[in-house]
């Protein structure tokens, strides 16, 4: 076989259906609305918390569920395409496995390396997140307060600020690896509670912040453009502001990808992962949304923490920009006995957060170990609990120091482009094996397939360099990525190039496969 033949050497869709069929490496438990918490459970949290708020303050105004809209409807693409390969290939690995079936080993694995480094970076920057939630709720029960210097990481930008370390963001990372390695389903339970107290939590702030809305503040439903959409953290507003905002929420309204790399742990694949995946994201827009309808009509988009303004502008900050805009809005309302209420369900649905895209990283790692292009150990299941142990617990020690010990807030943006570039090859790939191989069973089939996957090709683009738009008889880009976050990324996928040419292409299973014939 020729080098370049063994860079795109694929496994055959049966050989993978066969392998799902066989597979005896996990323990089918969960039902589909498990697989549905999972995915509601990974795409609710920081939007409804932080970005739909903020997004509103800054850029949108009243108009922020239209960037939800236009945010959504790029994920929807890339949510039937996923929906399609999981009643097709339902097996563990996500966009993965799917890469090695249509495109070939390499582009199967730069897909995987990709990821693993953002579904294990989306844990780590939760799973700080989760700790300025968690400390809210401790004073609220105890009125107790950590010691300064655990109550964050040390931050350069911040030198005086006393932190070292984020205690508490350690022990969440820590707490849902160990979780996951106990048996799948007392994981999956645990997820089903948590998710469920979730969206407790945010009907609670529909249901009563409806009897709080002022129809007058969603006027201007578009604020006018205010502020030169060029300028560095400038306020835009307009639809400059409107697609800006949805370049920053789209990052809220995926997730759902985490709950196909559970393949082999579903009871029945190929009909309830394809359910699950459309599920999870119809309800999780709903409830952003609602959430954006309620929030902006509660207070004014460019409301002040308090009645300080000069020229218009708030000097003292804007409540929907705040640190925890939804309990500041009920605050800012009188309706104090909500903040509590308010913090728990942010923490539970943070959680819930760590726990589905840690199962999605530690099932990625396991797949790329199976097919050999990482060293077998990590292939090995417990031989009680049934769970990927050994990536998990690795899993949970890195994202442990990583939450705990770095200021991760620009290690995030690499979580942005990663999952853009797996939504791209997702899209593409099912228009290729249409194409190629059309007489597949499909238990799912993608609707308007020739222009759903295409359109999700084309956001997700926009998405990476900005949007192309004219202002004032001026043309520029919107949103988009900055290019050291584009650099960045690109030297860890070098990084990856490298393992797969001094490992992965001599150790591949499926390279060996052919080899003996």
């Amino acid at each position: 076989m020729g080098f370049l033949s063994r860079l795109v050497r694929r496994k055959s869709v049966q050989q993978l259906q066969s392998e799902a069929g066989g597979s005896k490496d996990f323990r089918r438990t969960m039902g589909v609305w498990q697989l549905t918490a999972i995915g509601v459970g990974a795409i609710v949290g920081v939007g409804v918390f932080v970005l739909a708020p903020n997004e509103a303050a800054l850029n949108a105004g009243p108009a922020i569920i239209l960037s939800f809209l236009v945010a959504g409807i790029g994920s929807a693409c890339a949510a039937l395409a996923y929906a399609e390969f999981a009643g097709m290939i339902p097996v563990t690995g996500s966009a993965y496995t799917y890469g090695y079936a249509v495109l070939g080993e390499l582009p199967a694995w730069i897909i995987g390396w990709d990821l693993l480094v953002e579904y294990a970076l989306i844990v780590g920057v939760v799973a700080a997140g989760t700790s300025n939630y968690l400390q809210s709720l401790i004073i609220q029960v105890t009125g107790l307060h950590l010691p300064v210097w655990l109550q964050g990481a040390y931050d350069p930008a911040q030198p005086d600020s006393g932190k070292v370390v984020n205690l508490i963001a350690v022990i969440v990372a820590l707490g849902i690896s160990w979780i996951q390695i106990m048996r799948t389903e007392i994981g999956a339970r645990f997820n089903t509670v948590v998710v469920t107290m979730k969206v407790i939590g945010v009907l609670v702030v529909i249901v009563v912040g409806a009897f709080f809305v002022h129809a007058s503040n969603w006027t201007p439903f578009i604020p006018d453009l205010i502020h030169d959409p060029l300028a560095t953290g400038g306020t835009r507003y307009g639809w400059d502001g409107v697609l800006a905002a949805a370049s920053i929420v789209f990052f809220a309204v995926f997730g759902y990808d985490t709950l196909t790399t559970a393949a082999e742990e579903s009871k029945n694949p190929q009909r309830d992962l394809p359910l699950a995946v459309i599920a999870s994201l119809g309800i999780s827009m709903v409830m952003y949304l609602a959430i954006s309808l309620i929030l902006t009509g509660m207070v004014p988009y460019n409301g002040c923490v308090d009645a300080t303004q000069a020229a218009g502008q708030c000097t003292t900050g804007m409540i929907l920009a705040s640190q925890a805009p939804v309990s500041a809005v009920f605050e800012a309302r009188g309706l104090h006995w909500v903040s509590g209420i308010i913090d728990l369900a942010a923490v539970c649905g943070i959680a819930s957060v760590v726990f589905a895209f840690m199962l999605g990283a530690a099932r990625i790692w396991f797949a790329l170990a199976r097919d050999g292009l990482l060293p077998r150990w990590f292939a090995k299941v417990h031989p009680k609990y049934g769970t990927p142990y050994r990536p998990t617990l690795l899993l949970g020690i890195f994202t442990a120091l990583a939450a705990g010990l770095l200021p991760i807030r620009e290690l995030a943006e690499l979580v942005n482009i990663g999952t853009l570039s797996a939504f791209i090859v997702i899209c593409a790939s099912v228009l290729i094996l249409r194409i190629t191989q059309p007489n597949l069973e499909r238990r799912f089939r993608t609707p308007a397939l020739w222009l759903l996957a295409p359109l999700g090709i084309v956001f997700s683009l926009f998405l990476i360099i900005g949007w192309p738009w004219v202002t004032d008889g001026r043309f520029h880009m919107i949103g988009g990525l900055d290019m050291v976050t584009i650099w960045r990324f690109l030297i860890w996928m070098g990084i990856g190039l490298v393992i797969y040419f001094a490992y992965g292409m001599r150790h591949s299973q499926l390279g060996r496969e052919k080899a003996n014939g």
